[in-house]
C-alpha cells in the first residue's frame, strides 16, 4: 500500500479521515432521504392523501431499498465496486428531483423507488469501507459509520420545517446540489478503498476467516436477530413515519412544533448509536442487545398515555437506547459471518427499511381505522421481542 494511503491510519490502526468522510457522507445520504417522511404533512394535504396512502408511499421507498441491497452486498463481496457510492448518490439526486415536481401522486411513488435504489447501493458498500477503515475496532467504527446516518435522519424534520415548508415542495429540489458534494467525496473515498482493497490480497478474500460456531447455530442466531430486528424498526416506523400526527393529534401542536420535537428524538437516535459500538467492544455485543430493545419496555409502556413534556422525555430516553442496539447487532451477525460483510451489511440494512417499509404501511392503515393514539398504544408492546435475545449464543469477537 502506499505511503500516501498508509498515511492517515492512526497508531491504533484506525483510518481516520476516511471513517470520518463516510459517515459525513452517511449523514448526507440519509438526511436527504429522510426528507421523504419529513414531507410527509405537507404531502398528505397538497395531494390528499390518507395515512394508507403515505404508508404506501414509505413501503413503496423501503422496500425497494430493502429487496436490493442484499443483492448488492453480496455482488459486491464478490467484485467489488468502488466507485458505486457515487452512482447510489446519484440516484438520490434524480429522486429528490422527482419528488420536488411530481404532479401526481404515482409519480411521488416513483420518486420514492428511487430514492430507495439510492439507499440500497450506498449502504452494502459504505459499511464494508467503514469496516475497512476500523483497524479491528469494528463496534466503534460502525458507529461512527451509524452515528452520521442517524444525524442525518434528524436534520430531515428541520429541513423541512424551516427550508420547505416555508418555501414549498418544489424547494426539495435545492438539495440536489448537496447530493453533488456528496458523490464528490465518494468519489475521493472509492480511489481510496479501489487502492487498498486491489493492493491487499487479504481484503480481497476475508471468506478465508473460519465461522465462530456450527452451520445450525449460525442460522439460529440470525433467525432471532432478525426479530429482534422486526422490533425495532416495526417500532421505529411509528416515529420517523407518525411522530408528528401523532404529536399534533394528541397535544394539537402546529406542524413546525412538532417537526422540531421530531428531531429531537432523531438527534437522541443520533447519539445513542455513538454508545452501542463502543460499548460492545467493550463489554460485548450481546449485553448491548439485550439492554437496548427489551431495556425500553417500561418506557414504551408509559409513552401514549403521559403529558406533551414527559412525552418528549421518554422519546428521548427511547431513542437513545433503542438505536444503540443495530450497530451491535450489524457487528455481531458480521462475526457469525466472517467474510460476508457486504452480505451482512445489505441484509440487515435492507431488514431496517424493509421492516420500517412494512410498518409504516400497516400503521397507516391501522390509523385510518382507528386513530394514532390507538396506534401508539399497540406499538409500545413491540419491544417485548427483545427478551428473545437470551437465545443468542455467545460468540468470542474479532478485535
Amino acid at each position: 500500500m502506499s505511503q500516501a494511503v498508509a498515511a492517515p491510519a492512526t497508531k491504533t490502526g484506525v483510518f481516520v479521515p476516511v471513517l470520518g468522510a463516510i459517515s459525513l457522507c452517511h449523514m448526507i445520504n440519509d438526511m436527504l432521504q429522510s426528507l421523504l417522511p419529513a414531507v410527509y404533512p405537507i404531502l398528505k394535504g397538497g395531494f390528499q392523501l390518507s395515512f394508507g396512502q403515505i404508508g404506501f408511499l414509505t413501503l413503496t421507498y423501503q422496500i425497494t431499498a430493502s429487496l436490493l441491497q442484499p443483492v448488492v452486498g453480496r455482488y459486491t463481496d464478490k467484485h467489488p465496486q468502488p466507485y458505486s457510492l457515487s452512482v447510489g448518490m446519484g440516484f438520490t439526486l434524480i429522486g429528490l428531483l422527482t419528488l420536488g415536481a411530481a404532479p401526481d401522486y404515482a409519480i411521488l411513488l416513483v420518486g420514492a423507488g428511487l430514492l430507495g435504489i439510492g439507499s440500497s447501493i450506498f449502504h452494502p458498500e459504505s459499511s464494508r469501507i467503514a469496516r475497512l477503515a476500523s483497524g479491528g475496532q469494528h463496534g466503534l467504527a460502525q458507529s461512527v459509520f451509524q452515528v452520521g446516518g442517524n444525524f442525518g435522519q434528524s436534520l430531515g424534520p428541520l429541513m423541512a420545517a424551516f427550508l420547505i415548508l416555508p418555501n414549498g415542495r418544489g424547494s426539495i429540489a435545492w438539495f440536489a446540489f448537496l447530493a453533488l458534494f456528496g458523490a464528490g467525496i465518494l468519489g475521493l473515498i472509492g480511489h481510496w478503498y479501489k487502492t487498498r482493497h486491489f493492493s491487499r490480497a487479504a481484503a480481497r478474500k476475508p471468506a478465508a476467516a473460519a465461522a465462530p460456531l456450527p452451520a445450525a447455530q449460525v442460522r439460529r442466531a440470525m433467525t432471532v436477530l432478525i426479530a429482534l430486528m422486526f422490533s425495532k424498526f416495526f417500532y421505529l416506523a411509528s416515529f420517523t413515519s407518525y411522530y408528528v400526527f401523532f404529536l399534533m393529534e394528541r397535544f394539537h401542536l402546529p406542524i413546525q412544533t412538532a417537526q422540531v420535537d421530531l428531531f429531537i428524538f432523531m438527534a437522541a437516535a443520533a447519539a445513542g448509536t455513538v454508545i452501542g459500538g463502543p460499548v460492545g467492544d467493550r463489554v460485548g455485543r450481546k449485553r448491548v442487545i439485550w439492554a437496548s430493545i427489551a431495556g425500553i419496555i417500561p418506557f414504551t409502556m408509559a409513552l401514549p398515555y403521559v403529558p406533551l413534556p414527559a412525552t418528549i422525555i421518554l422519546s428521548v430516553i427511547i431513542g437513545l437506547v433503542l438505536s444503540s442496539a443495530f450497530s451491535a447487532i450489524v457487528v455481531y451477525a458480521q462475526e457469525l459471518m466472517p467474510g460476508r460483510t457486504g452480505m451482512v451489511s445489505g441484509l440487515f440494512f435492507g431488514l431496517a427499511f424493509g421492516m420500517g417499509g412494512i410498518g409504516a404501511a400497516v400503521l397507516g392503515e391501522l390509523a385510518d381505522f382507528t386513530s394514532m393514539e390507538f396506534v401508539y398504544r399497540i406499538c409500545a408492546f413491540l419491544p417485548f421481542i427483545g427478551l428473545l435475545t437470551a437465545l443468542l449464543p455467545n460468540i468470542k469477537e474479532s478485535k
